[in-house]
């Protein structure tokens, strides 16, 4: 798959919890030009239609509010990249979702073009990186996203210490009480590993019926 490419079940997905293309693109943090190329690639899922893109770009607003919220109240991105209104009165992720879907920013690693999307909400795990470490500085030069492979390997731990205990304390399973049944294929690659029970071990890994 190449970096930019939508697959059919993003698609789907996006339409499923959208009214039109426009906000599919926006729900996959793409531009609408791109959303349309690869929907129109695809055939539509009801009769009628030539291709998604059809079948769901909407025109009439069908099921779309009349009346949107005031845009005023949102400072124009750009002020917020050049410095002009201060960031603080916005989280780094609401910043992130905008310049994404804004054009200011790609939604792949910077470092390695890591892009692939989590099957549950279709969200590349991407986190922001301040070039000079200072979380109030937008500008384009400043920022860039980096996939948590890139960004613990080249800035630093992407999770604390009681975050990473937190995932790590689990109880183990006494596997001495587990009754594994397996082939014959499979015992011979255990053998060869070692690990096909006959060891005098503490535990009884592997017990054939």
């Amino acid at each position: 798959m190449l970096r930019n490419d939508i697959t059919k079940e993003q698609c789907l997905s996006a339409m499923s919890k959208t009214k039109s293309v426009r906000a599919a693109a926006r729900y996959l943090g793409v531009s609408y030009t791109h959303m349309k190329r690869w929907m129109k690639l695809y055939d539509a899922t009801e009769e009628g239609y030539e291709n998604l893109f059809e079948q769901h770009k909407n025109q009439r607003g069908l099921g779309i509010p009349k009346f949107l919220p005031d845009k005023k109240k949102d400072p124009a991105l750009l002020d917020i990249i050049e410095g002009r209104i201060p960031s603080h009165s916005f989280t780094p992720d609401k910043i992130k979702q905008r310049m994404i879907s804004e054009g200011y920013l790609q939604d792949v690693c910077y470092n390695c073009g890591f892009n692939e999307r989590r099957e549950l909400d279709y969200k590349v795990p991407l986190i922001f990186n301040f070039k000079d470490k200072n979380k109030k500085n937008y500008s384009l030069e400043n920022v860039e996203l980096l996939c948590y492979n890139c960004y613990f390997l080249y800035i630093g731990n992407v999770f604390t210490d009681k975050q990473i205990d937190g995932m790590e304390d689990y109880k183990p399973v006494n596997s001495s009480k587990i009754d594994w049944e397996i082939d014959d294929y499979h015992l011979e690659r255990l053998k060869e590993l070692g690990l096909d029970g006959n060891e005098e071990d503490e535990y009884d890994i592997v017990q054939r019926r």
